[in-house]
C-alpha cells in the first residue's frame, strides 16, 4: 500500500474588492469536495486561501470610501466567514496579500529571479490620466477593440472577442476613472524576461507533462507558448511593476515602485500557508513543522483550483516564478469554467446570477448547491449551468427520493420491532452490498479526477439497485405477515448498510449531512477503508429523524425575484398635471428606501449601433468600475453634450440584458406622457458640489 499523499491545496484568491459571487462559491465548493474525499483516504492535507488585497481597483475604491485601502480591506475579510461556513467550506487558514509573510515571500521570490538573470529595466511608455494624476491600469482604460471593432472594452482585453492587446493599441481610448483622454508618459518599469529560452523551454516541458493541466488546457496554452509559421507570437517579457500611487509591496532597491498585484497574488497562496504553519508551530509550542521544512518534502504535492479567465497566470507566470527563483513548480493546475444561470452568461462586474447569501437566508439547503454542482462538474474545464427546473428535480429525486428513502423505509422497523439492534444479513442481501462494496474503488478513482458529476451519477446508480431490492421485499408488507420478522430484520438490516455504504460515497460532496449520519448510526466518522467493512449484528442504531427536506420550488422563485415593479398609475384625476398624468398611488417610506439613487458622472457616452433611440452611457458611481447603462434619449442629447456631466441613477436596479449588451441600472429624466403637451426628454442634473457615489435620499 502506498503511503499517504502529502497535499498543499489552494482556490484562487478573490479580489478584496467585493463581496463573494456564486462563481467564486463554485471552485471552493470544487475544491472543498476534492479535499475532502483526499482526507477520506489518509491523505495529509493542507487547504488554504487568502485575499487578493493589492492594486490600482483597491486604491481607487478605498480613496473614494474615505479609508484606507488596510481599512477597505479589512472591511471585506470581515464578511467572509458566513459565506463559508454556510456552504461547509473548511480551508484551514485564510489570509491576506497584505501580510508581512506575503511581504517577505514576493521580495524573496524577486530577488532570486533577478540573482537568475530574468529581471529587467526598460523605459516604457504608458498611459497616464491627467485629471486624476497617475498612471491608468489596464483596466481603468477602456475604448474600441483593435481587433473586433467592439466599443467599451478594457485596456488589456476584449470581453466579446478574446483578444489580448497592449492597452496603447485601443482606439480611441478613454479614462475610466474620469472619461479624460489619457496622456503617452514615459516609467522605467521591470520586467520578468519570460522570452528568455530557459523560460521558454522549461514552460514547454511543464505544461506538457502529464496531470500538470487537463488535455484542454494545454490545447489554450499552445496559442500563447508557440510561435506560429510567420515566426509571430510566442511568450513577451511580462511587466510586473507598477507607480504610485498604488497599494501593494514596494520593490526593494526601487522607491516607489511596486509589484504589479499578479505577481505577488501568487504568492499569497504561500503566505497563507506559511502564516498557517508558524501559527500551528507556536501552538504546538515550537513541536510543529516549519514552512521551510514543509516546503522541502519531496513527495508534497502543489495543487491549484481556478478559473479559466486565470490560466495565463497560473499556468505560465506563476510557474516560471517558482521555478527560476529556485522553488518547485505546481504539481497540478486544476481548471473549471463558467457558471450560467438558464444558459445565460453571469458576470462578477455587473452583478448578475444567484446571490450566496440570499440563497442561505431565504432557507435554501446549502448541501443541495453543493450536490447540484458536484453533479455538473466533470473535472474538465467546461462550462455548467445552474437550471432552477433542473435544481428541483434533480434534488428531489436524487438525494430525498433515491438515497433518503433507504433509510426512512427501514430504520423505522429497526427502532419499534428489533429494539434499534441490526440483525444478520442472508446471502442476497450480502449480494447487493457486495456490488456496492466493489464500487468503492472506481468512485475513489473519480473524485481523485474531480469527475464528481459521474461519481453521483454511479452512486445514484447504486442507489437505484437498493430501492429495487426494497420494492421487491416490500418492508412494509413483511410486516404485516406472521412469522417473517427474521426477513423483516434481515431486510432492514441490508438498507441500513447499504445507506450507511451510500453516505460515505456522497460524505465529501454532503459533510454536514454525513455527520448527521454518522450520529444515527452511532458510527465513528466515515473513512473510505470503511467500505470494506459491515456493521456488526448487534450493532445499536438511534433514533431516526427525517435527515433532508425537499426543495420547495416557490423558494427558487424567491432566490431570483426581480425588483418589484411599480404599480401602474391610478385611473384618478387625470386632468389634475398638464398633459393628464396622474401622480402615482401613494407608498410608504419603507418602499421609497428600497430604491438605491446615486450620483452618477458620465464619462463616455456614444450612439448604439442599431438603435435610433438609444445612448450608451459610462458612469462613476463612486465603485471601483464603471457602469455600463444603456438609456432611450437619444432623441434629446448628442453625446457630447453629456460626456463629464453629473446625473442620478438607479444603482440597485436589476441589470436587464438587451440585444445590445447588459444595461446595469437607471438614469433618471423627466418627460411627459403626452409629448404634444410638453415634448422633451430632461436628464436629472444635481447642483455643483454632488460627487459620484453620493446618495440621493
Amino acid at each position: 500500500m502506498s503511503a499517504p499523499r502529502k497535499l498543499f491545496v489552494t482556490t484562487a484568491l478573490p479580489y478584496a474588492n467585493g463581496k463573494f459571487h456564486i462563481g467564486h462559491i463554485m471552485e471552493y465548493i470544487q475544491a472543498d469536495i476534492w479535499v475532502r474525499a483526499q482526507r477520506m483516504y489518509g491523505a495529509d492535507v493542507a487547504f488554504v486561501c487568502a485575499d487578493d488585497a493589492h492594486g490600482a481597483a483597491i486604491t481607487i475604491a478605498a480613496d473614494k470610501a474615505g479609508v484606507t485601502p488596510q481599512a477597505f480591506v479589512a472591511e471585506i475579510a470581515a464578511g467572509r466567514k458566513p459565506y463559508l461556513d454556510g456552504f461547509h467550506i473548511a480551508f484551514d487558514n485564510w489570509s491576506s496579500t497584505d501580510s508581512p509573510e506575503n511581504h517577505d515571500l514576493a521580495r524573496a521570490i524577486y530577488r532570486d529571479l533577478r540573482a537568475a538573470g530574468l529581471i529587467e529595466t526598460r523605459s516604457v511608455e504608458q498611459f497616464y490620466d491627467p485629471e486624476k494624476g497617475m498612471f491608468l491600469a489596464d483596466r481603468f482604460i477602456k475604448g474600441e477593440c483593435p481587433v473586433c471593432h467592439s466599443k467599451d472594452q478594457y485596456g488589456d482585453n476584449c470581453e466579446v472577442c478574446g483578444a489580448v492587446y497592449a492597452p496603447t493599441e485601443l482606439i480611441n481610448p478613454y479614462s475610466a476613472l474620469t472619461g479624460v483622454k489619457p496622456e503617452l508618459r514615459s516609467s522605467d518599469h521591470f520586467f520578468f524576461k519570460l522570452s528568455d529560452p530557459r523560460c521558454e523551454a522549461f514552460l514547454k516541458e511543464w505544461t506538457t507533462a502529464p496531470g500538470h493541466v487537463q488535455p484542454e488546457v494545454q490545447n489554450k496554452i499552445r496559442e500563447w507558448l508557440y510561435k506560429d509559421e510567420e515566426g509571430k507570437g510566442g511568450l513577451g517579457d511580462w511587466d510586473i511593476s507598477r507607480d504610485a500611487p498604488y497599494f501593494g509591496i514596494e520593490i526593494p532597491d526601487a522607491p516607489g515602485k511596486y509589484f504589479y498585484v499578479w505577481l505577488d497574488a501568487p504568492v499569497g497562496y504561500l503566505a497563507s500557508l506559511k502564516n498557517l504553519l508558524d501559527k500551528t508551530c507556536v501552538e504546538a509550542a515550537g513541536d510543529g513543522i516549519s514552512y521551510t521544512d514543509y516546503m522541502a518534502d519531496p513527495e508534497l504535492e502543489q495543487v491549484h483550483f481556478i478559473g479559466k479567465d486565470i490560466i495565463t497566470f497560473h499556468t505560465l507566470f506563476w510557474p516560471a516564478m517558482l521555478h527560476f527563483s529556485g522553488r518547485k513548480a505546481p504539481n497540478a493546475i486544476y481548471v473549471h469554467g463558467h457558471l450560467t444561470v438558464s444558459g445565460e452568461k453571469m458576470s462578477k462586474s455587473r452583478g448578475t446570477g444567484i446571490d450566496p447569501l440570499k440563497y442561505l437566508s431565504i432557507g435554501l439547503n446549502p448541501e443541495h448547491l453543493r450536490y447540484y454542482l458536484a453533479a455538473k462538474l466533470s473535472g474538465r474545464n467546461e462550462d455548467i449551468d445552474f437550471n432552477p427546473e433542473d435544481f428541483v428535480a434533480r434534488v428531489n429525486s436524487d438525494l430525498v427520493g433515491k438515497y433518503i428513502n433507504i433509510a426512512s423505509r427501514a430504520a423505522g422497523f429497526i427502532g419499534k420491532r428489533f429494539g434499534g439492534k441490526l440483525g444478520v444479513v442472508s446471502d442476497d442481501g450480502a449480494a447487493l452490498l457486495a456490488t456496492l462494496r466493489n464500487e468503492a474503488e472506481a468512485l475513489r478513482v473519480l473524485y481523485d479526477g474531480r469527475d464528481t458529476a459521474r461519481a453521483l451519477r454511479d452512486t445514484m446508480a447504486l442507489a437505484d439497485r437498493v430501492n429495487e431490492y426494497v420494492d421487491a421485499n416490500k418492508p412494509w408488507e413483511l410486516a404485516k405477515k406472521e412469522g417473517m420478522e427474521a426477513r423483516l430484520h434481515d431486510v432492514c438490516t441490508v438498507c441500513i448498510e447499504a445507506f450507511r455504504l451510500l453516505t460515505l460515497y456522497l460524505k465529501p460532496v454532503l459533510p454536514a449531512l454525513a455527520e448527521n449520519v454518522e450520529r444515527f448510526l452511532a458510527i465513528e466518522p466515515l473513512e473510505w477503508a470503511h467500505a470494506t467493512v459491515a456493521l456488526p449484528p448487534g450493532h445499536a442504531i438511534g433514533e431516526y429523524k427525517h435527515l433532508m427536506q425537499r426543495v420547495d420550488p416557490k423558494l427558487l422563485d424567491t432566490l431570483f425575484e426581480a425588483p418589484a415593479e411599480v404599480a401602474a398609475p391610478a385611473a384618478a384625476n387625470t386632468d389634475a398635471l398638464p398633459g393628464g398624468e396622474a401622480i402615482a398611488p401613494t407608498i410608504g417610506i419603507d418602499d421609497f428606501t428600497k430604491i438605491d439613487l446615486r450620483i452618477a458622472k458620465i464619462v463616455a457616452c456614444e450612439p448604439v449601433e442599431g438603435s435610433t433611440k438609444l445612448l450608451r452611457l459610462t458612469l462613476d458611481v463612486g465603485e471601483a468600475q464603471t457602469r455600463n447603462v444603456f438609456s432611450g434619449i437619444a432623441s434629446a442629447y448628442k453625446p457630447e453634450q453629456l460626456v463629464g456631466k453629473l446625473t442620478v441613477m438607479v444603482a440597485n436596479l436589476a441589470p436587464r440584458k438587451m440585444k445590445f449588451g447588459v444595461s446595469e441600472g437607471m438614469v433618471l429624466a423627466a418627460s411627459h406622457a403626452d409629448e404634444k403637451a410638453a415634448p422633451g426628454i430632461h436628464v436629472l442634473e444635481p447642483w455643483p458640489g454632488a460627487v459620484p457615489g453620493m446618495r440621493v435620499r
